[in-house]
């Protein structure tokens, strides 16, 4: 989930923290041998714009990502030089339609994307990250403790009742390179109260989903599914979102009405 390769059996479980104060943390590019010329994981101009104070504490995350995220595979080594850019930025600049004091659960969480970028960028929400998978959710505790953030984990899918129970209405469900719409519109509505909104991140063909399951999103119980775009001038492109709100029942097929004769 969200978009990273599964965490292979030889992960370095017990490596040193790499996070000390006034670090300058750097990873290898994965195309060079080890040994030759190193990056430097610093924030762009940018990033200071969307964390403001919370900056530092952005700071140390990208550094967990960069570091043990790629040695236990939370993140592809590929992805570590635009780690600001294409993952704490893209995630972060959605925080603009978050409502004020939000609950929201993110599907899928793997590496804690998008929730971590959105709490560090917003404090006045919750925040639930739910991810199935055991050592995903390892690190993701050891992640929240370092950076003290008052977020809940759960071990789980949407789809489990116990989940469903526990979250049930939320105002906002975000999910990162999880499922096609209509698939995650059937796992998002139940979880959200009514005029509540998913927040499905995607890519270019975000507008052509939206439009072919945009009959079944409805047919579950969400709105026609539209396009929004965050984040002009801070990301580029622009984080592109599918945003559908829960506009009645339970996110299953209504009930069909019974005809006059059958109810006299």
């Amino acid at each position: 989930m969200s978009g990273t390769p599964p965490v292979p059996d030889a992960a370095a479980r017990d490596a040193p923290d790499p996070i000390s104060d006034g670090a300058v943390f750097h990873v290898e590019p994965a195309e060079s041998p080890a040994g030759s010329e190193m990056f430097h994981v610093e924030p762009p101009p940018s990033a200071a714009r969307v964390f403001g104070d919370r900056l530092e504490l952005a700071r140390r995350y990208a550094a967990h990502l960069v570091t043990t995220g790629v040695e236990r595979g939370l993140i592809g080594p590929r992805e570590a030089p635009r780690i600001w850019d294409r993952h704490l930025l893209n995630c972060a600049v959605v925080a603009e339609l978050l409502p004020d004091g939000a609950r929201v659960v993110d599907l899928g969480s793997g590496a804690g994307l998008p929730g971590i970028p959105l709490i560090l960028t917003r404090p006045d929400i919750s925040v639930v990250l739910v991810e199935p998978l055991a050592r995903r959710v390892d690190w993701l505790r050891e992640v929240v403790e370092d950076l003290a953030l008052p977020v809940e984990i759960e071990r789980g899918r949407a789809e489990e009742s116990g989940v469903r129970a526990r979250w049930e209405g939320a105002d906002v469900v975000t999910a990162r390179a999880v499922a096609p719409l209509a698939r995650l519109a059937g796992w998002a509505l139940p979880l959200l109260r009514t005029g509540g909104a998913l927040l499905a991140f995607k890519g270019a063909s975000a507008a052509d989903e939206a439009a072919r399951d945009a009959t079944a999103v409805r047919r579950l119980g969400g709105s026609d599914p539209r396009v929004v775009r965050c984040g002009a001038g801070v990301v580029d492109p622009p984080s592109t979102v599918v945003v559908v709100e829960r506009s009645r029942g339970t996110g299953r097929r209504p009930a069909r009405p019974r005809r006059r004769e059958e109810r006299t």
